[in-house]
């Protein structure tokens, strides 16, 4: 993998990462043989920073990133989030480290924008479920973030793909962990969509001071947003 660092060298950066990992490797095992994708990963990622994962369809962007995330073991290596090691993470601890953007659409039936969003704080809440003052200010925060204030009693369904992506982002920001992970975010969007969904990544990753991670084929966007961008042969 290589790395393009297309911050301005004179910005100041941070000195601890959020994301490291050390010597992983990623792939697959079969009963015959074991499947490589990458190895030796020594990658970090830091607060406040925007990185873009890059590469052809099929080069392993999803499998690397499910890996780091803690879904699929690694061939090799270990992945820490703030110190922790990802594979030893109790589940409320990694719900309050990590959250996930993927690709796959959703289908919540009758729910609310709203609803959707709430959703990123249940790793805060007590048995039953309450939200309390602070819950929903970040809601409302993470709503307008993303700008859809004026949406937050719209039904889910009724959105665009390009609103639908912003909802599941204003989640992550919602469940405000020090990391968020978004797996090809610009996926079925048309242009204006992407550009919107990547300067408001670029934009909360400055605001919030969390560390941003994405996988994307699209490199002209990478380069015009990313910090960092990882690529993949």
């Amino acid at each position: 993998m290589e790395h393009i660092v297309t911050t301005d060298p004179e910005t100041p950066h941070f000195t601890v990462p959020i994301l490291y990992t050390q010597k992983l490797s990623v792939g697959y095992k079969t009963k015959q043989n074991v499947l490589e994708l990458e190895n030796d990963l020594d990658i970090k990622i830091y607060n406040g920073e925007l990185v873009c994962l890059i590469g052809p369809n099929g080069c392993g962007k999803s499998t690397l990133m499910r890996t780091i995330a803690g879904l699929q073991k690694p061939l090799h290596g270990d992945t820490f989030i703030s110190g922790v090691d990802v594979k030893k993470m109790k589940p409320h601890q990694y719900a309050r480290l990590l959250s996930l953007v993927l690709t796959e659409k959703i289908n919540v039936g009758a729910m609310t924008v709203t609803d959707i969003v709430s959703i990123g704080r249940y790793p805060y809440t007590n048995y039953f479920a309450k939200l309390e003052t602070r819950d929903h200010e970040l809601i409302e925060r993470a709503l307008d973030s993303v700008h859809l204030n004026e949406y937050k009693h719209r039904f889910f369904h009724e959105l665009s793909d390009g609103e639908k992506q912003r909802v599941m982002i204003a989640k992550a920001l919602a469940q405000d962990t020090p990391l968020i992970l978004l797996d090809e975010p610009t996926a079925h969007l048309d242009l204006p969509n992407r550009v919107e969904i990547m300067n408001i990544l670029k934009r909360l990753a400055k605001e919030t001071n969390k560390a941003i991670f994405l996988s994307t084929h699209e490199l002209d966007l990478a380069l015009q947003t990313a910090d960092t961008i990882w690529l993949m042969n």
